[in-house]
């Protein structure tokens, strides 16, 4: 096919889709790209919408991946504020909500996920919110004024980062959690004790092994109540319990879904026509050996350009070691990896000191690592973890050993 009739189609213009349609461009693609997003706004970055944002601290255009005009500049039709809401996978044609329908040679569909909703009596109620796009965080923020009694339940990236947003805007902070630390999906026990540590030094009440049964109150007063029969108050709650893929659209198509669209590490479905990019993905990462699924900036962005230039004509898959971060007060944590459980510790560092680096280790070898308030080690700890080569622990715990010369030494350099 002449590549200037090819009509590529982005469902989705969040992060994902929005670097997607500019890496196409980027690359030299010189066929038509039509860009759907449900969001009013232009693709944006997601992380300030916890932070930054949230804060006050920048305009809402501070977000934007790229300027409204670069989309039009660059002969991308940008649909904002539309839905996809079927695909016929045998004619190859997208229907919008509004009744259009656009044919394509290629579909990407970056639909990312949404916030995973409460089931517990009350959780309707108009004070309980969520935290997962502009207008959530714009909403929230409204209400996070001094003296406003928070509830956040959720003690993950979501519910902390908004816990230290909330306390910078003077609100008090309770977060309530189920598990025993803050954190413990992704973490070991003792980064949760520090991170735990570091929100009730600032302010924050946080309560741990609490399940809330249910949500009762007035318009502007509600009750939070308990498994233990307690009963937190509170003006306004957050509820950030994870978030969930918004498979539905390719599920109804006939894609092969679980727990996201599956795909392989070049980003393409069950369908030859068909790729996927970002968080709605559970594509295969050749350094793991495994499927997963990442709800990260990382994998958002970098995902998305590599399935990108594969569309237009590359053949390199994407293969990165996970990468996460978050910043809260005076902290910046960042993971490295997607280990299926935190096994044996080395450190370099204590976990009492204001920086150190983590490494989890399978048979003598990093699977993954996490630095406190130390990221000039992450590149390094990134390399020694694609690399699946095994390394003294002794030498790997001794700061006076740099870990650069490590990770040197571990490509045989």
């Amino acid at each position: 096919m002449n590549e200037t009739a090819r009509h590529i189609v982005i469902v989705g213009a969040g992060h994902a889709g929005g670097v997607a349609a500019a890496t196409l461009r980027q690359t030299g693609f010189a066929g038509a790209i039509t860009l759907i997003g449900s969001e009013p706004y232009p693709p944006h970055e997601r992380p300030p919408l916890s932070k930054e944002l949230l804060a006050g601290a920048i305009p809402v255009e501070k977000t934007y991946l790229r300027p409204l005009a670069f989309y039009a500049d660059n002969r991308i039709v940008f649909h904002p504020g539309e839905t996809a809401v079927a695909i016929d996978r045998t004619a190859q044609r997208v229907t919008l909500k509004n009744g259009d329908a656009l044919s394509y040679d290629t579909l990407l569909l970056t639909m990312g996920a949404r916030a995973r909703r409460l089931s517990l009596p009350g959780a309707d109620h108009p004070r309980v919110l969520y935290l997962r796009d502009i207008a959530d965080s714009l909403a929230l923020r409204e209400h996070l004024k001094p003296g406003v009694r928070a509830a956040v339940i959720g003690a993950g990236f979501i519910g902390l980062e908004a816990a230290a947003a909330a306390r910078k805007r003077g609100a008090a902070v309770t977060v309530l959690e189920v598990q025993r630390e803050p954190l413990q999906r992704v973490c070991p026990p003792e980064i949760g004790c520090f991170m735990a540590d570091l929100h009730r030094r600032n302010g924050v009440e946080l309560r741990t092994g609490v399940r809330i049964t249910a949500i009762a109150g007035a318009d502007d007063a509600l009750a939070l109540y308990t498994a233990d029969g307690g009963t937190v108050a509170a003006d306004i709650v957050l509820a950030g319990i994870g978030a969930q893929p918004n498979v539905e659209l390719a599920q109804a198509a006939g894609l092969a879904v679980d727990n996201g669209i599956l795909t392989d590490e070049f980003g393409r479905t069950s369908d030859p026509h068909i790729f996927a990019a970002g968080d709605v993905t559970r594509h295969f990462n050749p350094l793991l050996g495994r499927k997963i699924r990442l709800e990260a900036w990382q994998n958002a962005q970098n995902q998305a350009i590599a399935v990108a230039k594969v569309m237009a004509g590359g053949n390199q898959p994407y293969a990165e070691v996970p990468w996460f971060w978050t910043d809260q007060y005076d902290v910046n944590l960042q993971i490295a990896g997607a280990p299926e459980r935190w096994g044996e510790l080395v450190w370099r560092g204590g976990v009492d000191n204001k920086a150190f680096t983590l490494f989890a280790m399978e048979g003598g070898i990093p699977v993954a690592a996490i630095t406190m308030n130390n990221g000039r080690d992450m590149r390094a700890a990134r390399e020694l973890i694609a690399r699946r080569r095994a390394i003294d622990p002794a030498r790997l715990a001794d700061t006076q050993v740099k870990l650069q010369d490590l990770a040197k030494e571990s490509a045989g350099g």
